[in-house]
């Protein structure tokens, strides 16, 4: 035995990402009837918080419509006629506490979390993947349900208006579709306004009854049926097998019941009541109806009516309100309004949650959502095909070997609800995100496996019959012991294949409700329950795009796939030198012919149990033994191509994703490439017009002191005999200007190549100022305006400044004061505060205006 400490530990997880090419990322489009949440109904989805605020009242009704299905009474009838009363009141007992006891925790979680059947079951055991085989026989149930129901409103038609039966089925079936697509909302205001006809007409049976008196009830109780009277536990056992077809009721219970709103301390009784009564509660309802269909079917008997009239519900209905009314006219119309109002009320119910479940099932299969709509009228018309096909005629037949798959699924997740996860074996809330789910979990898919490999053999009459009408007993038993058993084993390590991350914090300022984040593929809001991060796209992603996301390969998860988990196990049974790259394809390879074989044996089986007591013919053991293997090789080749091909695709992808991948770099560089040339125009366009300021700024501080020697040129020239040393002065200083702005010039690449320094030498400050004042006072006189310069008598006559720089910067203020003045004067004025000096340079131009 393994040393403990060598186990692995509850729920681990694997959170390193596969490695592949980059994918892509292209927005995900839905059409209109998936983008529309009144049709779509949260298929595929978490149910919102925000979708979860009716009334619990409203909730609980519209659930407790769904309870008014006929067959019941079909179902009391049938096994009425075929192992008596007593057999069939003992099994309705037991199969009711079954009910309870299975419906109670799945209801509880499925309103806790806000999820669906076909959510529920993958976090409660059996996996992303593993949760479609439960999809399928949940739709397959549906739809034989639908079927089976629509029949018997077809009957009516006929009997009521005399309407052929094949044109009753298309109408019967057809007239559900305008309210189930829909959904909550069409369908809670459909059972709002026909509960009180159907609960008036339903107690109708029951007057009938106590009408007749309790010597009809004790020849009741004493009718034996085809079985005989009295009990028999072979009669028992096959009662309990048809009743035990009805476990998967308790999902369209379910689908309504998700809608609960969240349980408080102030509605929690109100809570509780309508989860136990429209949950698990219908079978009491359902219960009493079952026992009605057998009662009427004895007195149908006694009446004369011939087998077949007496277990159909319509020809029941018409002979109470016959015997209460006392007139057929009036026996028809109720009768007709009765059977249609209870079949609508349930077939919009079937026809709703078929429509979930096949969106479930294909969804995850085809990588493709058209849209719970579209699954809706696929449903109805494979149930118009069944009910051309005659289904009441079998469906005796249909509901008892249909009830070994639904225990055995109903089975294992109630064992986890209600074992492994009281005790700590499975995680404790419901995980059903394929981002964080295994693909196959071994708990409930074991567990499933388990109960159909004892029960099938049994009612295939393997063991005999005896033990053949026990076998949905026998698989429901071998489902709740072998879930924990397989939990405890793997120590729960393939519930969650990566822990969720962190969630991010709520923008600031961010209004209160139901916080919500946007999918990076389809670029919608969700809220967070429904989000997941993929490492794939780099941001969160919404559940449904997820599910029909086919490029990832599930790359967020290691292990997580059910080619890796079953790689692993062949690496424990296949010799290692085979190729690493081999262990995929013949996994691949395994898991398609197994679901072949399955499928291949189930149609033969059924095939055998339908030809069971026949001597010879051309179905014998030896005839299907030898199809079965002609068939297995068959499917073998075709199994092979599949994963070849599949290899073929996911080769294709990845070289789609490299070139793609390519591409977008070489756009990437091309952005690149055009930012840094749009960039160097850019700053080719800022050089440009730096040199035009540059040199407008240039000509403005040379034709400054071109100006004074121009204008002293003249002087001299118009007085050659006057004292023109001052003249003379100002030219000889006009021209150390323009020397010192050759330097200024200089100074720009100084300024560039860090190599400007400030000088520090004694000026004779007021002798630099004289010469400017008598440059300027010329230009200003020149424009017709006054030039005024005031200092104080005790400025100091040396200071340190550097006067190439101090003289530049006071001419351009100085050229600048008497170029923009028009009128008026410009002035120089000095203070001086030791060991400062401040200038001051003034003028009466117009200025800025004050807006700018």
């Amino acid at each position: 035995m393994a040393d403990p400490s060598s186990q692995p530990p509850l729920f681990q997880t694997h959170r390193a990402p596969r490695r592949r090419q980059r994918v892509v990322r292209a927005r995900r489009q839905y059409n209109q009837w998936v983008a529309d949440q009144t049709l779509e109904d949260f298929a595929l989805r978490f149910t919102a918080e925000s979708a979860r605020r009716w009334p619990i009242s409203r909730v609980a009704n519209t659930a407790l419509g769904s309870i008014a299905f006929l067959a019941c009474e079909a179902v009391g009838a049938a096994i009425t006629l075929n192992y008596g009363a007593v057999s069939t009141l003992w099994a309705l007992g037991a199969m009711a506490a079954v009910i309870l006891l299975t419906g109670l925790p799945i209801c509880y979680y499925a309103a806790r979390y806000g999820v669906d059947m076909d959510l529920l079951t993958r976090g409660s055991g059996f996996g992303y993947i593993g949760s479609t085989i439960t999809s399928a026989i949940y739709a397959s149930f549906t739809f034989i349900l639908f079927a089976i129901e629509a029949a018997i409103l077809s009957t009516a038609l006929k009997l009521c208006l005399g309407i052929p039966l094949a044109l009753g089925h298309v109408l019967s079936a057809l007239i559900v579709v305008p309210v189930a697509a829909y959904g909550i909302r069409r369908i809670g205001v459909l059972q709002t306004w026909t509960q009180p006809v159907w609960l008036i007409l339903q107690v109708a049976p029951l007057i009938f009854i106590a009408i007749k008196g309790p010597a009809e009830l004790k020849g009741w109780i004493g009718f034996g049926g085809a079985a005989g009277p009295g009990f028999s536990l072979a009669a028992f056992g096959a009662a309990s097998a048809v009743l035990l077809s009805l476990l998967p009721q308790i999902g369209e219970q379910v689908d309504y019941l998700r809608f609960l709103p969240a349980r408080t301390d102030k509605n929690r009784r109100a809570w509780w009541g309508a989860l136990v009564l429209a949950g698990p509660g219908w079978i009491l309802i359902g219960g009493v109806k079952i026992l009605i269909g057998s009662i009427l079917t004895y007195l149908a008997l006694r009446a004369g009516f011939s087998h077949e009239d007496a277990a159909a519900p319509a020809p029941l209905y018409d002979m109470v309100f016959r015997g209460l009314l006392g007139s057929p006219t009036g026996a028809l119309i109720l009768t007709g309004v009765f059977v249609a109002v209870c079949q609508v009320k349930i077939n919009v119910t079937n026809a709703y949650a078929g429509s979930i479940a096949a969106s479930n099932f294909f969804s995850r299969l085809t990588h493709r959502h058209p849209g719970r709509v579209v699954w809706l009228v696929f449903n109805v018309f494979v149930a118009i095909q069944l009910m051309q096909f005659g289904i009441l005629k079998v469906v005796e037949g249909i509901l008892a070997l249909y009830a070994n798959v639904a225990v055995a699924w109903i089975g294992a997740v109630t064992a986890d609800l209600l074992i492994n996860k009281p005790l700590g074996l499975s995680p404790k809330g419901i995980e059903f995100k394929r981002a964080h789910l295994y693909d196959i979990n071994p708990v409930g898919v074991g567990a499933m496996g388990l109960s159909l490999a004892l029960s099938m053999p049994l009612f295939l009459g393997v063991a005999g019959p005896e033990l053949k009408t026990c076998s949905p007993i026998v698989g429901l038993m071998a489902a709740l012991a072998a879930a924990p058993a397989i939990a405890w084993a793997t120590r729960g390590r393939y519930y969650i294949a990566r822990q969720p991350e962190p969630e991010p914090e709520p923008a600031a300022g961010a209004q209160a409700g139901p916080a919500t984040l946007t999918c990076i593929v389809c670029e919608n809001a969700f809220e967070r329950p429904d989000m997941a991060f993929c490492p794939v796209y780099q941001g969160s992603i919404c559940s449904l795009c997820c599910s029909l996301d086919a490029r990832c390969h599930d790359a967020c998860k290691d292990t997580g796939r059910v080619v890796d988990q079953a790689a692993g196990l062949l690496r424990r049974l296949v010799p290692a030198r085979l190729a690493e790259g081999a262990y995929a394809q013949i996994a691949r390879f395994i898991g398609v012919l197994l679901i072949c074989a399955l499928a291949i044996g189930g149609v033969l089986g059924l095939i055998s149990y339908s030809q069971a007591g026949r001597v010879a013919g051309p179905f014998t053991p030896t005839h299907l033994g030898l199809t079965f293997v002609i068939l297995l090789l068959l499917a073998a080749f075709a199994a092979w191509f599949f994963v070849l091909a599949g290899e073929s695709q996911r080769a294709a992808e990845d070289e789609s994703d490299r070139q793609t991948a390519m591409l977008m770099d070489e756009i990437e560089a091309h952005r690149r490439t055009d930012a840094e040339l749009q960039k160097a125009k850019e700053v080719a366009e800022a050089a440009n017009l730096a040199k035009s300021r540059y040199i407008v700024g240039v000509s403005h501080e040379i034709r400054s002191p071109l100006n004074a020697i121009s204008g002293y040129a003249q002087l001299i020239e118009r007085n050659p005999v006057a004292d023109n040393s001052e003249a003379v002065n100002v030219i000889r200083r006009s021209a150390t200007h323009l020397a010192d702005l050759v330097d200024g010039l200089l100074d720009i690449s100084r300024i560039e190549n860090g190599t400007l320094h400030v000088e520090r030498e004694l000026v004779d400050l007021p002798m630099m100022l004289d010469q400017m004042v008598g440059m300027f006072r010329l230009q200003a006189e020149a424009k017709g305006i006054v030039f005024r310069h005031e200092r104080p008598p005790n400025l100091a006559r040396r200071v340190y400044a550097d006067e190439k720089r101090l003289r530049q910067i006071l001419i351009n203020l100085l050229s600048n004061a008497i170029k923009y003045t028009l009128v008026g004067e410009a002035a120089l004025r000095i203070r001086w505060r030791s060991p400062m000096v401040e200038f001051e340079v003034a003028d009466t131009g117009v200025g800025i205006p004050e807006a700018d």
